[in-house]
């Protein structure tokens, strides 16, 4: 069986199926929630007359607009695509961006890769991706809480597709290495963040495991549930607001000279990255506009 095949089918499954439609559903709470990371994200963004930049596993595009509305007269695009094999034009990104949207390819060393083959020589990267479970108790306090009530419950498998994908930096920092990147700088951030407290069982029942489970249960179980992962996340709740701490890596680094190909890409024949493309809806930059004007673009995986 074609492991990798099938990883990167379940993530297209789960994110054009409840997954996605959640987030989609949800997107104005999650982007008040994550509104610090994305401000992170464009002060790190520097681009000079005629850049372009890339965001990767930009979701509903809050991270890809704010960038373009620092930039007066800045158009953006959006694709959708796998990034891991997407033929992006070779060389065409001065900076890659993502807000936590780089932690479910199925071949991360392959994705990186092929990212790096998209960036302009010393191109910059910055991202931020979920330390591990264990130091996000909040992101797992329903599945802890819920999981004698949902046997059918998965479990977090350690450094498979998803969440807790980056939980290691080591691991993080090889699969850049290996990929083509150079400078690499990984560094642990703790931000804090909030939302309503009368949004917060729309949450815990839309969002993650427990949220996706709870769409095919019955009625009492469902409801024994919500009591039970309320409870648990009691402790968090101040008031009118819920308060946690979000611990991430907040990762940079350069493209190496494309004199010196990671070992990866260097093995890929020619056309293979065209050859696995999916699903690409491509909105191109207007011919109209000046060379010098920057670009930016989103990518949805």
């Amino acid at each position: 069986m074609d492991t990798a095949h099938q990883t990167g089918h379940e993530q297209a499954t789960l994110w054009n199926g409840l997954g996605g439609h959640s987030w989609v559903e949800m997107q104005e709470l999650l982007d008040q929630i994550l509104k610090p990371f994305e401000n992170l994200l464009v002060e790190a963004v520097s681009l000079g007359p005629g850049g372009r930049l890339l965001d990767v596993g930009c979701g509903t595009g809050s991270t890809t607009l704010a960038v373009a509305r620092e930039r007066e007269s800045t158009p953006a695009s959006f694709v959708c695509a796998n990034a891991q094999v997407h033929a992006f034009e070779p060389a065409s990104f001065d900076t890659i961006i993502s807000r936590f949207g780089v932690m479910f390819f199925d071949d991360s060393i392959r994705a990186f890769a092929n990212l790096w083959r998209a960036a302009t020589d010393n191109a910059q990267l910055r991202f931020v991706a979920w330390r591990s479970a264990a130091e996000n108790p909040f992101m797992t306090a329903a599945e802890r809480a819920a999981a004698p009530l949902l046997p059918n419950l998965p479990a977090r498998q350690p450094d498979a597709p998803g969440q807790f994908a980056f939980a290691n930096d080591r691991r993080v920092y090889t699969i850049l290495e290996e990929s083509g990147w150079a400078e690499i700088d990984i560094r642990p951030i703790d931000v804090a963040c909030t939302l309503p407290e009368k949004e917060l069982v729309r949450c815990l029942t839309r969002l993650g495991p427990v949220g996706r489970i709870l769409q095919e249960t019955d009625d009492q179980t469902r409801a024994q549930v919500i009591e039970t992962v309320r409870a648990a996340v009691d402790p968090y709740v101040h008031g009118a607001e819920v308060r946690f701490a979000a611990a991430c890596w907040l990762v940079s680094a350069q493209a190496r000279s494309k004199s010196a190909a990671p070992k990866i890409y260097s093995n890929l024949n020619p056309g293979e990255a065209s050859s696995r493309t999916e699903g690409i809806m491509h909105s191109s930059r207007s011919p109209s506009l000046a060379d010098e004007t920057p670009e930016i673009r989103g990518e949805t995986a």
